[in-house]
């Protein structure tokens, strides 16, 4: 077997070739993959939460829906990816399909036997030219089938779909949303985020699910305090109509005492009393 050649270059960091993977041993090739930077330094200063926001939402509506769905789909947003022998990048959100979805430090191609599905950038005040240009030419050669923009300084989505030697094709919206093949879901964009349809329904975002459920504890707790007023005011009754039964015995037993004592006194006047 050929002897390995990869060295790692810190200052361009690079997965190795799939000719440089095939002479290793899954001891170099471990090692290599742990030497890969997980933490990538930035290029652009962040760009705050405009930019954040968005790509939180569309994970945790993504992460929910598969979840509920029992698929394993493994997502994550700025995860450094290596391609081999390419430069590294970090899209705003990926998805891989059918991959165990435990948390990873950096995806290397060759390493998890697949490149991505499915990328997202989210482009608002950084390089422009490279989500909107250089990324729709250099995920297309690296075999992504699909690719997404969030243009929030246009306020607008673009999608790219994958077609059979002919690189990246746009996908056109129907009513609005574009519709993405690998992820079986419609995207839309709605309040500078991109909102996510399975078929008719939209997915919810964490703050959504979170308000529904306070909405749904709320109405339990007035339910629950309704019954216990209500509970509440059926004892007061039961306790008056006790105490009414109560009165009316006392008054029962009352009148019959002064009946026997009215009925004792005729007795001794001579008075013939018939007992009832």
């Amino acid at each position: 077997m050929a002897t390995c050649s990869y060295l790692l270059d810190p200052t361009d960091p690079r997965a190795p070739s799939t000719e440089q993977w095939a002479t290793m041993s899954e001891t170099e090739r471990q090692r290599a993959v742990e030497a890969l930077p997980s933490e990538l330094p930035r290029e652009t200063a962040p760009e705050g939460d405009e930019h954040r926001d968005p790509k939180e939402k569309a994970l945790e509506a993504l992460r929910e829906y598969y979840r509920r769905l029992g698929r394993s789909v493994y997502l994550s947003a700025e995860l450094p990816v290596y391609y081999p022998a390419e430069r590294v990048f970090a899209p705003d959100v990926i998805a891989v399909l059918d991959v165990d979805p435990h948390p990873r430090q950096r995806w290397a191609v060759l390493h998890e036997g697949k490149g991505l599905d499915f990328a997202l950038e989210i482009t608002l005040a950084g390089d422009r030219k490279k989500d909107l240009e250089d990324n729709v030419m250099r995920y297309a050669a690296l075999g992504i089938p699909e690719y997404f923009v969030l243009d929030l300084r246009l306020n607008r989505i673009l999608g790219y779909r994958l077609s059979a030697g002919r690189g990246y094709e746009p996908i056109v919206p129907q009513a609005g949303r574009w519709a993405s093949q690998i992820l079986g879901l419609d995207l839309a964009l709605e309040l500078g985020r991109v909102r996510f349809f399975s078929g008719s329904a939209p997915l919810p975002h964490a703050d959504e699910l979170i308000a529904r459920l306070d909405e749904m504890v709320r109405e339990l707790v007035a339910k629950e305090q309704d019954l216990a007023r209500a509970l509440e005011e059926a004892q007061a009754e039961a306790e008056r109509e006790k105490a009414r039964a109560e009165q009316q015995r006392a008054e029962a037993e009352r009148e019959k005492a002064r009946a026997e004592r009215l009925a004792a006194r005729l007795r001794e006047l001579g008075v013939d009393v018939e007992d009832e």
